[in-house]
């Protein structure tokens, strides 16, 4: 079919011209703010009626007042990882390397030592994540086949003022807890040595 240089449509029953109206768009655009304008101010004034009257069950229609309220979470939801304790304290994590193999990020860095235990073949001397190039994609947790590694915390808010803070160790990792029920973390957020009131 060859280049088309005028504006009459190639189907005419399908007619792609525009009105005058349209052409314009003064019109469409006076419209979408007069939209935009009616749903601020019906916030504004259940907001209004929430934060100065007291009204309860006034309520704005997405505004969450983070952190006092915070909004449900998914159970899928992918967190801060944790590494599983076995009975006896140790990690369950048999440093198969299965988890370092298979992250995309590649930023987990695992260094194997043989176990005291003779059943046991290998634990990890040295387990690190840096969360600073981790995307949460949760192969980690997929590939391991010890389920000794979990992304069930709850913990969203994490943060450091430099790269090195963000690689946390095999011990942090092991202090952490699953999440509530309700997905709230049970485990207080791991604070960065650079982020330590001094």
């Amino acid at each position: 079919m060859a280049y088309q240089t005028t504006n009459t449509p190639a189907d005419p029953q399908h007619s792609s011209r525009l009105g005058l109206r349209q052409r314009f768009y003064l019109v469409e655009v006076l419209v979408g703010l007069a939209l935009t304008a009616q749903h601020f101010f019906a916030n504004l004034g259940r907001h209004t009626l929430k934060v100065v009257f007291r009204v309860k069950s006034a309520r704005g229609a997405v505004t969450i007042q983070y952190p006092d309220e915070r909004r449900p979470y998914s159970p899928r939801l992918r967190s801060l990882h944790r590494l599983v304790r076995r009975e006896d304290g140790s990690p369950r994590c048999v440093a198969c390397m299965m988890c370092e193999t298979v992250c995309p990020a590649h930023c987990i860095y695992i260094v194997a030592t043989e176990h005291p235990n003779p059943e046991i073949e290998k634990v990890p001397e040295r387990f690190d994540i840096d969360l600073g190039k981790c995307v949460f994609c949760g192969y980690c947790v997929e590939a391991c086949p010890e389920d000794a590694i979990r992304m069930d915390t709850g913990i969203l808010e994490f943060s450091a003022y430099d790269r090195q803070s963000m690689v946390y160790t095999k011990d942090t990792l092991l202090a952490l807890d699953p999440a509530g029920p309700n997905g709230v973390p049970t485990s207080p957020v791991p604070i960065a040595p650079s982020r330590r009131p001094r």
